[in-house]
């Protein structure tokens, strides 16, 4: 399957079944490696990986606390530079993108599923799938779609 075959909805549904594919990976700081290890950016890497070929930027060494120790805006600037930025609610396959505290950078990111839910990594446990709830939503930042991806108007999810 490439890239150039898929329709922008059977491209979200691809990305939704990837990063399911991820479920149970064990989170490892910086890691991008299905079944092996990863961290949040880490699945969002390995589902560019595994849909669009080679990343276009790595991400270079960052520690856990990078955002609280002045990393700036630098998730959210990655992905406004190699996502789409979309401005409705979330929908099937879309990055959604997290601060962990209101007035913190976006530090947390997530690929939304087609059932309300939200499939991360996160520090303590696998790649899960979760609840998109209102503690997820009240620290929304960003919502952003794969190259491809794109919303056009004849969309329907």
């Amino acid at each position: 399957m490439t890239l150039h075959s898929l329709t922008r909805v059977s491209l979200r549904a691809a990305i939704v079944r990837e990063a399911r594919a991820w479920i149970g990976t064990p989170y490892v700081h910086q890691a991008s490696a299905k079944g092996a290890g990863c961290d949040c950016l880490g699945l969002v890497r390995g589902v560019w990986r595994a849909l669009l070929g080679a990343e276009p930027q790595a991400p270079g060494p960052y520690t856990p606390d990078w955002a609280e120790r002045g990393g700036g805006e630098q998730l959210f600037e990655a992905a406004q530079r190699w996502l789409h930025a979309a401005t409705a609610d979330p929908a099937p396959g879309d990055v959604l993108l997290f601060r962990m505290a209101h007035d913190a950078p976006a530090k947390h990111c997530a690929i939304f599923t087609e059932s309300d839910t939200l499939i991360h990594a996160y520090w303590g446990r696998a790649v899960v799938e979760s609840r998109f709830a209102r503690w997820w939503r009240d620290r929304l930042a960003g919502v952003f779609a794969f190259p491809g991806a794109d919303r056009g108007p004849a969309d329907i999810f």
